[in-house]
């Protein structure tokens, strides 16, 4: 039976996920709610169920919800998420959450934690691994075709720069908020380096922004220069940037994953995976010949996907599917606790760089514990 959601928050995203839902078998959109009334009764209008003004309001009149979408935004895009996710969580509902999962860390551990003690799912919105690209390189990678990961090389950014840079104007979100890049954004890239190499254990930041941000008076610390490693022992780089510059090989996103045994490299996240294998014991270095190792690669694959929208629909199925097959809350895609671990890296960042980049371990995540009747 198709599960009955309602959707908090009536903007672009919250109206790209209602159509989701809208569109998908798995689920029932019985409700759309922003506290701005204009703006629920035109979604409501374009998808044909009723507007509500408040989480509570829209809980009292639909009792029957079983998923609560927040899609709200708010300062550094994630000041607006606590609020409506603890008063579904707290009404026994399963929540799914844009990310970031909120601007605070604290307020994010205890979204996790509230959950948890409720026993119901909470997901977030980390999308960017719901890809083919990313299947293939995941694939490739339980096959061991890359073998023991010692490296992520993470490049995220929008195509920009001097001569297109509008400045901030008043009233905007994002204005005087330092931050703001760091804590809206890094989550994808994060959830990234985490989806492929584990956890991170280290960070050291270094946080910029060019001239033409600082003579207009724009304190965004747009660009953003992070070396992690991971509990595995292997290393990470993440360079990310808001429209500050036009990045070149891999586009405005790309992702290289490097072992013992080959490399894959994911570029415009879902559009193009290239799998480099490493050399093989015939095309090994020759010392007599003072050769380097030779190498068949790469072995390219596109999918004629452009369009990133086209992550929303498979990410929200699969936390409907998740929902609808009751699977264990630890093996929860794109969980509330992922989202958290990307918040301490964010986090972490910004205490390194606020200590002149010095190296800073991130706090431990909370334990999965298991449930033994869904688990033995």
């Amino acid at each position: 039976m198709a599960k009955k959601v309602g959707v908090v928050g009536a903007r672009g995203i919250g109206t790209t996920h209602a159509n989701c839902h809208k569109d998908d078998d798995l689920a029932d959109l019985v409700a759309v709610c922003d506290v701005v009334k204009e703006r629920a009764d035109e979604l409501a209008e374009k998808v044909g169920v009723p507007a509500y003004y408040s989480v509570k309001e829209m809980l009292a009149a639909h009792p029957e919800l079983d998923i609560v979408d927040v899609c709200t935004g708010g300062y550094e895009n994630g000041s607006w998420h606590f609020e409506p996710t603890m008063q579904a969580l707290e009404a026994g509902k399963h929540v799914l959450c844009e990310k970031p999962i909120s601007n605070q860390v604290t307020e994010a551990r205890q979204m996790v934690d509230f959950a948890e003690e409720r026993g119901l799912y909470l997901g977030c919105n980390l999308n960017h691994y719901f890809t083919e690209p990313a299947d293939q390189a995941m694939e490739r990678m339980n096959k061991g075709e890359v073998g023991e990961v010692l490296y992520c090389l993470h490049k995220m950014g929008f195509a920009g720069g001097e001569l297109s840079y509008g400045g901030t104007p008043n009233g905007h979100r994002d204005k005087n908020f330092p931050y703001f890049h760091v804590k809206a954004f890094l989550a994808h890239p994060f959830s990234i380096m985490r989806y492929f190499c584990g956890d991170i254990t280290h960070v050291q930041a270094f946080l910029s922004q060019p001239s033409f941000r600082k003579k207009a008076g724009d304190v965004m610390l747009s660009v953003n220069s992070i070396h992690v490693r991971f509990a595995s022992g292997a290393v990470g780089y993440l360079l990310s940037q808001r429209g500050d510059a036009t990045f070149g090989l891999g586009g405005w996103w790309s992702v290289e994953i490097g072992g013992t045994q080959g490399t894959v490299v994911i570029e415009n996240c879902v559009e193009k995976l290239s799998y480099y294998p490493g050399p093989q014991p015939d095309g090994a270095a020759n010392p007599e010949l003072l050769a380097m190792g030779e190498t068949d690669g790469p072995i390219v694959t596109n999918t004629g996907i452009t369009d990133f929208g086209a992550t929303f629909p498979t990410r929200i199925h699969a936390f409907l599917e998740d929902v609808t097959n009751e699977v264990p809350r630890s093996k929860l895609r794109s969980s509330g606790r992922d989202a958290l671990a990307t918040l301490e890296y964010t986090f972490a960042a910004i205490e390194s760089f606020e200590a002149g980049g010095t190296l800073v371990r991130p706090r431990a995540l909370p334990p999965i514990h298991g449930e033994p009747t869904l688990e033995g």
